[in-house]
């Protein structure tokens, strides 16, 4: 895995050789293995490099054999060497033995077309240089980022924002329907960004930038079937074909160079991967897993068992709320986007971990929630639904109660609380958001805390509308299943699951995460099976439960559903807040930046210390001023120390042309 920037055109070779070094060093985290620029009178690349496949030669910049190509590549291609048996038989010669190559050879021999035959996770650079043209493409789904912005006509791009910085002329600005849009549905509307006029290249899309133009190309777009293109009903006809592409799946992301480990939280999905690595790869297996020191957010329990019933070698830490406010700014940082949750923290810290035992890959199971049905708002969807067929029944809300029995508010909460909780626009079950409507309702009051300011420059700027016009006509005909699903795929998974608590946190300690269930083969199964495959009644991922019968403990597959949270208000107490947390928070501050009001704001914090129970919307809040105001001070104010001469990366590979 690795970190990549570059821009086009260039300007001289000597200030584009330091400014690369400023960018890359900046994210030294995604690559601290190798580094290397390739730098001309055109455009200016570069890399750094984390080595898991090809660890003696694979060192970018890498061209083709007439030197016409160039590139510096983020992430695996896990069918490489299938691809690089098929080129050498129509003539391809290759100097290394990465997969880095044989991308470059792919493009030669396909161009653009190449991109459908790749089953990996990446980010691409290609420099064409008999074309004088800048390539740019970025994996399915979206599991590893790229951005670009322009300054002065000159276009730049890079792994991520913090390397764009350091581009004379880049000031971020915080963007405020970016704003309104993440306090809506936890993430912005690709291709923007919480700052202004810089973006990222969406999910499944290839850039084209030369002297004349900048092309966006879709290439790739998550399969939509309506019920009579579903070709499985039978769960065990099903059951034997997913057996065989999962573990396809998970065969071709255990090619490495280096151990792989494996996450194991004690959930279905670790466990389901976990189980096929053993099945392929016998030998010894490491997992890592993270419990916390509060009981209503600790799983320890099941990843024991887990653990004694695959055998592996395991290491578990445990977090506690002190943790998370100690690491939450450098989260934060990392993540490079507002955030909702506190859950972001563990995962680095569990990532941290996997470093300190000396792993460099680690497999995961995302992906599997959103595919197979695993998620509370799907269950919640066809609740409301079946109430709204009744709207005043007292009976049919109760069931909601099942859900979230982790909530103390919903215990022992009415029928009546209930309804005035989950009746939000009950009856509109033709629209085809129905399945987010209540969330997205329920996160955009946190646009309340919004300063007067803010709240003017989005004046008339409605995130629902606007997505439900970008999507218009997509999802009709569809179950309603399968359009919840392609919301939280689309939405959802790419734009804050796999980036706050995915790559970004991997990345951030040097760990490549690599996700079996979101092989675009296993993908495409999937969206292929009738919803009651995936959600049985109310009986989540009902596919896998029946396929794993006897082949892993039944205290894990029959547990209920328990979502991954992590502690926010004992975390954020304010009198024990870290001095810098606790700046951010203080009325100075958020004065300051102008962008929440300081006695909303200020009357939030009084309730989190003074109320032993507080609502959902208030932890999401605090949680949200607090990530917008560290960002807007490290990014906008650039708080982050200057970069020194002396830790400035020193390039194992220069190439000038």
């Amino acid at each position: 895995m690795c970190g990549i920037a570059g821009f086009y055109p260039n300007r001289t070779d000597r200030i584009s050789t330091k400014v690369l070094r400023r960018m890359l060093t900046r994210i030294k985290h995604r690559g601290p293995d190798e580094s290397g620029i390739y730098v001309s009178d055109q455009v200016a690349l570069g890399s750094v490099r984390l080595s898991i496949i090809d660890l003696v030669s694979g060192t970018m910049p890498i061209s083709n054999k007439d030197r016409s190509l160039w590139i510096v590549f983020n992430g695996e291609i896990f069918n490489y060497i299938e691809l690089k048996e098929g080129l050498i038989r129509l003539g391809h010669t290759f100097e290394t033995n990465s997969d880095t190559e044989v991308v470059l050879h792919l493009y030669e021999e396909y161009g653009k077309d190449f991109l459908n035959m790749l089953n990996g996770q990446f980010a691409i650079s290609i420099w064409d240089k008999k074309k004088e043209e800048l390539f740019l493409a970025r994996d399915r789904v979206g599991i590893r980022p790229l951005y670009y912005t322009e300054v002065n006509d000159t276009f730049v791009f890079a792994s991520e924002i913090k390397a764009l910085m350091e581009f004379p002329g880049i000031q971020p600005k915080m963007s405020a329907e970016a704003l309104a849009e993440y306090f809506t549905f936890w993430t912005s509307l690709s291709p923007k960004t919480i700052f202004q006029g810089i973006y990222e290249v969406p999910p499944g899309t290839y850039m084209r930038i030369n002297s004349k133009e900048r092309k966006i190309i879709k290439y790739w777009q998550l399969p939509i079937y309506k019920q009579d293109d579903h070709k499985y009903s039978n769960v065990e006809e099903a059951a034997k074909d997913f057996e065989k592409i999962f573990s396809k799946a998970v065969k071709l992301r255990l090619r490495a160079d280096v151990p792989v480990a494996a996450y194991l939280s004690g959930g279905i999905d670790s466990s389901v991967t976990t189980s096929f690595i053993k099945k392929i790869s016998p030998e010894n297996l490491k997992t890592f897993s993270i419990g916390f020191t509060e009981k209503d957010y600790d799983e320890t329990t099941y990843q024991n068992i887990a653990v004694k019933y695959f055998d592996t070698e395991h290491a578990s830490i445990t977090c506690s709320p002190e943790d998370i406010a100690q690491n939450f700014k450098d989260v934060v940082w990392h993540t490079e986007a507002p955030l909702l949750r506190t859950a972001p923290v563990p995962m680095s810290l569990l990532a941290k971990n996997v470093k300190d035992h000396n792993i460099k890959v680690v497999i995961t199971g995302e992906g599997a929630d959103e595919l197979l049905g695993g998620y509370n708002i799907f269950k919640e969807t066809k609740i409301r639904r079946f109430w709204a067929k009744d709207p005043n029944s007292k009976y049919r809300p109760l069931l909601l109660k099942k859900l979230y029995p982790y909530l103390p508010q919903m215990t022992n909460a009415s029928s009546n609380m209930l309804k005035m909780f989950f009746g939000y626009k009950l009856n509109e079950t033709d629209s085809p958001v129905y399945s987010h409507l209540l969330r997205w309702n329920n996160t955009s009051r946190i646009n309340k805390y919004l300063s007067d300011s803010y709240k003017e420059k989005i004046k008339g700027y409605d995130p629902i509308r606007s997505f439900e016009k970008e999507i218009e006509g997509k999802l009709e005909g569809l179950d309603s299943l399968a359009q919840a699903q392609w919301i939280e795929l689309n939405l959802f998974m790419s734009g804050y699951l796999l980036s706050s608590q995915g790559d970004r946190m991997a990345m951030a300690n040097s760990v490549e995460g690599r996700y079996p269930f979101l092989d675009h083969k296993v993908i495409e199964f999937c969206m292929h099976l009738s919803p009651d495959l995936k959600l049985n009644g109310l009986n989540e991922k009902y596919l896998l439960k029946k396929m794993m019968k006897n082949r892993m403990p039944n205290e894990i597959l029959e547990r209920s559903k328990q979502a991954y949270r992590a502690p926010i208000k004992s975390a954020f107490d304010f009198e024990k807040l870290p001095i810098y947390l606790k700046e951010m928070l203080s009325e100075h501050m958020i004065e300051k930046s102008g962008i929440f009001n300081t006695g909303h704001v200020t009357r939030l914090i009084k309730i989190m210390n003074t109320n032993k129970q507080v609502s959902e919307i208030d932890n999401m809040a605090l949680t949200g001023i607090l990530s917008v105001q560290i960002l807007n001070d490290l990014f906008v104010n650039r708080s982050t120390p200057e970069l020194k001469e002396e830790d400035l990366l020193q390039f194992d590979k220069i190439v000038i042309d």
